[in-house]
């Protein structure tokens, strides 16, 4: 059984005087422990669909299920990760993390020695006690990471979460991340903008148009790891999707594109 499976998606939005379709009949799956990636320009409704497998928002038709059972609302299941972290500036690294664990029920204890684990593992247990001030924009990144993998969810879902971040500290995330996954066994839903990014992480990608938001194509990414955002195998499956981006914004006649399967 798939992890997630999503079938028939449909959400609008009002905006003004008008209906606006973010999401059009989007179906897929992810497998457990999988990596995907949802790419695709602004617009497409990536952080939406996203929201929706949280439970955060609901699709006007359409299902989501979780191992078969269908998502209703936010569950200790999923964990999301956002664009800016979401920390709490006045708790230091280790309370941020055990933050989520205590209000679970967990012991001050048990949150404490799951908490260091977890900053163990993403190379944040020296600065543990330190405040959220004094860390650069990847280290909190990093802190919201282990804050999220401390509740052991069994899918983590991500939404752009480097993208404010400078380029050097993105591709020390990105080798970082592919070895916290590996450890973790989590399946993860990453959402990104940024193509090379997404050949970098994901064992398969789906790109999304827009106008309405839908799936357009589908890539394996058959690429050894650990990966790096400049290998060669990296650059030429990344333009290959960049290809069929653009291929997407100039086509007129969305009603009869069809979702295309790449072969990796």
């Amino acid at each position: 059984m798939p992890k997630l499976v999503v079938k028939g998606l449909d959400k609008q939005f009002r905006h003004l005087d008008k209906r606006v379709s973010a999401l059009s009949n989007i179906s897929l799956e992810v497998q457990d422990g999988e990596f995907l990636i949802l790419v695709g320009p602004s617009g497409c409704g990536k952080s939406t669909l996203l929201n929706i497998i949280a439970g955060l928002d609901k699709p006007d038709s359409g299902s989501v299920a979780m191992n078969g059972v269908p998502i209703k609302g936010p569950g200790p299941d999923r964990a999301l990760v956002f664009q800016d972290g979401a920390l709490f500036p006045w708790l230091d690294v280790q309370k941020n993390v055990e933050f989520g664990l205590r209000q679970n029920g967990y012991s001050r204890t048990q949150a404490a020695e799951k908490a260091t684990h977890y900053l163990n593992l993403v190379g944040l247990i020296k600065v543990a006690e330190s405040d959220l001030h004094t860390l650069s924009g990847g280290m909190r990144q990093r802190v919201a990471i282990a804050r999220a993998l401390a509740l052991e969810p069994e899918v983590l879902l991500m939404d752009e979460p480097f993208s404010a971040l400078d380029a050097i500290t993105r591709e020390d995330l990105y080798v970082e991340l592919q070895d916290v996954w590996k450890k973790s066994g989590s399946t993860i839903v990453f959402v990104t903008h940024n193509v090379r990014e997404a050949v970098t992480l994901g064992d398969r990608v789906i790109l999304l148009a827009a106008d309405p938001g839908r799936i357009q194509a589908e890539f394996p990414v058959n690429i050894r790891r650990p990966r790096h955002i400049d290998d060669v195998e990296v650059a030429r499956t990344a333009q290959q999707i960049s290809h069929a981006m653009k291929v997407g914004r100039s086509s007129k006649d969305n009603s009869t594109e069809q979702v295309v399967t790449f072969s990796g």
